[in-house]
């Protein structure tokens, strides 16, 4: 069966990036999204597929039935479920398209297939629940995952909601349950070292400045050999803390004498930033982020889309390698 796959909240494509990896059989028919800076991403990659840049509610049921497709592939808007944004949950108009599209399932008796992607919080929602019901009202089978790419392979950590529906499943080997499932049957090893991302000859506009290295005891240091890194947001490079990690060429034995020798003098001065200027941290380039994120290697941003913008859009988008695994169980 050739699957026809509507990609909903496609930013710069992840989700397209994942059903190419996953190697099933289908097309993304169409994509829809309201921000054009991702949009003008989503077509340098994908210049073939029909790409509509507007709000999800301005979607009808009718829209959707003459698109043709069985399939939905979405994530939907994180930050109403955030700590960040205040945990408004349905109370955040944010959510506004998301519980529209809930309420369209009803009519939607062409879709058979669904993945959808969100941050961890979204299990204790109230539009969680909307979302469950409805697809228990339509007769889809689910199931619900907490998973972070570490578990797939990948050195980075980004945990992250998914939920996987279909209709048909009587030839469906997966077996469901009501606990959200955070670790895949499958074993793929421990993840590889971040040496495998890492570019050569990185330019100097990715060294920290001052103004980081002034608090340098927040930063997440990652070398070659890790086998780890923290979630990237759409924050890096602005915030110090939480927002993703940094990079030196140094060996941790070198970190942590650093580390040691700055705690003789006072946080942010002068003789502390200089200290760890030695260290040359660096911030991960878009590039290496992509890689993180497992997209592919011909994957590529737009020459005018600024380094702030790669960042945020990366912040903003999916695991490529947890999607396409994913996909495979949906399918199977």
């Amino acid at each position: 069966m050739v699957h026809k796959i509507l990609e909903l909240y496609s930013g710069i494509g992840g989700m397209h990036c994942a059903w190419n990896a996953s190697e099933l059989n289908g097309e993304v028919v169409t994509a829809v999204d309201i921000n054009t800076v991702a949009n003008e991403v989503y077509k340098h990659n994908f210049p073939n597929t029909p790409l509509i840049t507007k709000n999800i509610q301005s979607l009808s049921y009718e829209d959707i039935k003459k698109m043709n497709v069985n399939t939905i592939l979405m994530s939907p808007p994180c930050q109403p479920f955030t700590r960040n944004g205040k945990f408004l949950d349905e109370n955040d108009p944010r959510t506004n398209s998301f519980t529209y599209l809930i309420d369209l399932f009803d009519e939607l008796d062409n879709i058979e297939y669904i993945l959808m992607e969100n941050v961890k919080g979204f299990e204790c929602s109230t539009v969680r629940n909307l979302f469950i019901n409805k697809l228990k009202k339509c007769n889809f089978v689910y199931q619900e995952f907490l998973l972070c790419p570490t578990s797939v392979g990948v050195p980075n950590s980004r945990l992250r909601y998914y939920c996987i529906a279909r209709k048909n499943t009587l030839d469906w080997s997966f077996i469901r349950t009501d606990e959200i499932i955070t670790k895949l049957t499958k074993d793929y090893g421990e993840p590889h070292t971040l040496e495998a991302i890492l570019e050569t000859n990185v330019p100097e506009k990715y060294l920290l400045t001052n103004n980081f290295l002034k608090r340098a005891y927040l930063l997440d240091i990652c070398y070659k050999h890790s086998k780890r890194s923290c979630c990237f947001t759409k924050s890096y490079t602005h915030y110090v803390e939480g927002t993703g990690s940094v990079y030196t060429d140094s060996t941790p034995d070198e970190v942590e004498n650093c580390i040691k020798d700055a705690k003789q003098y006072e946080v942010g001065k002068e003789e502390y930033v200089n200290r760890f200027q030695q260290l040359k941290l660096r911030f991960f380039t878009p590039k290496e982020v992509l890689a993180l994120m497992m997209f592919p290697k011909s994957y590529k941003f737009p020459e005018r889309t600024t380094t702030k913008q790669c960042y945020r859009l990366l912040g903003n988008s999916v695991n490529v390698k947890v999607i396409s695994e994913l996909l495979k169980i949906l399918f199977e």
